[in-house]
């Protein structure tokens, strides 16, 4: 903090914004704010700021993204955004206002107590954007299928001729007629709700594809793919939620980044172990997850998995090997022991997130 006098906490909402300046070598506030949310008075407040001298400012990350960082620096001067669920918190501490929370912000970003996340640049935002809105369409159309499914069973008309959603589910569903007109025109409510929710998740998995293929994604994909059970849209899950794997300096910070490693409350000689921390990017965690149920099953090599991983690097290839052998032995000693095959599915996405780090690294060092 050598290089500026104060440092400036904001609590950032979607109305208003509140902040609270902090004097270095002082503990008290110099000041205290409310104002409107709008870039003219973010910037008026900015340059107030910077007339009495250097000044550095600090938020969380939220629902309102990051326009106030890029606004902040692009008039020179620095803003870090910090991750929320990593901001220290008083076991005694029952009071929470806004106005408190700058000055605590200002506070603890002044001690080094604070986990700055990385801004992604506009682009890199896009891409992030374009691959979770394909993720709430999947979520879209299993709702949409609850609901049709759920409405069926009301009227005790269940389908037991084989599995759901396959061909003959489908002609079995548009088979349905009720008798009463209300009731079937809720039946086609529900059935068109379906089909064009399928119809949109088609169209944004296609454009996820499309992005995939763009020079910025395509290697990485490729390399990342080499990995049994991760597929095209895992693989760009990945790429566009870590940004930058460059930033994670050995596997075990990418693992903490996920979310996935356990938890610990130990003390003196006693080592206690918990549920994972899920204090993580969800969106990497839920892809390593789905990716781990495929090394269950036999140990083999299937021919698309053997298409993949032609025209890619040795080490890459060596290190998608290595992943499938290894996880694969986890995953069955842990079902061995009597591990819940839900505990061992986690257990298995967390050694496989170091796997992914690995290739990444490698696919970064081989451009």
């Amino acid at each position: 903090m050598e290089d500026c006098s104060k440092v400036a906490g904001m609590d950032v909402h979607k109305k208003n914004t509140v902040e609270a300046v902090l004097s270095l070598g002082t503990n008290r506030v110099e000041e205290k704010l409310t104002l409107e949310n709008r870039p003219s008075q973010v910037e008026s407040m900015i340059r107030r700021l910077a007339e009495k001298g250097p000044v550095k400012f600090v938020y969380e990350a939220g629902p309102c993204g990051y326009e106030i960082q890029r606004q902040i620096t692009a008039l020179g001067h620095k803003c870090t955004v910090i991750a929320p669920g990593l901001t220290p918190v008083k076991p005694g501490e029952r009071v929470k206002t806004d106005r408190r929370d700058a000055e605590k912000l200002a506070r603890l970003y002044r001690a080094g107590e604070l986990t700055e996340v990385r801004v992604p640049t506009r682009e890199e935002e896009a891409a992030r954007d374009l691959v979770r809105i394909r993720e709430d369409a999947v979520s879209d159309r299993l709702r949409a299928r609850h609901r049709l499914i759920k409405l069926l069973l009301r009227q005790g008309r269940v389908y037991r001729d084989g599995n759901a959603w396959t061909q003959a589910h489908q002609r079995w569903l548009s088979a349905q007629r009720f008798e009463h007109e209300a009731q079937q025109q809720t039946l086609e409510g529900y059935l068109r709700a379906l089909v064009e929710a399928e119809a949109r998740l088609e169209t944004l998995e296609q454009q996820v594809m499309d992005l995939a293929q763009t020079e910025r994604y395509r290697k990485l994909v490729n390399d990342l793919r080499c990995l049994k059970g991760v597929e095209t849209l895992s693989a760009m899950t990945f790429a566009v939620e870590a940004q930058d794997f460059g930033r994670f300096g050995k596997a075990r910070d990418f693992m903490g980044y996920t979310g996935a490693v356990s938890s610990e409350n130990s003390s003196g000689e006693r080592v206690r172990r918990g549920r994972i921390t899920k204090t993580g990017n969800a969106h990497i965690r839920r892809a390593l997850i789905e990716s781990a149920w495929s090394y269950w099953g036999r140990n083999i090599t299937s021919h698309v998995v053997a298409v993949r991983r032609k025209g890619c690097a040795p080490e890459v290839v060596q290190l998608a090997r290595r992943a499938q052998d290894r996880l694969h032995r986890k995953f069955q000693r842990m079902v061995a022991r009597g591990k819940p095959v839900q505990v061992a599915a986690v257990a298995v996405a967390r050694e496989l997130s170091g796997f992914v780090w690995a290739i990444a690294r490698a696919s970064m060092q081989a451009v």
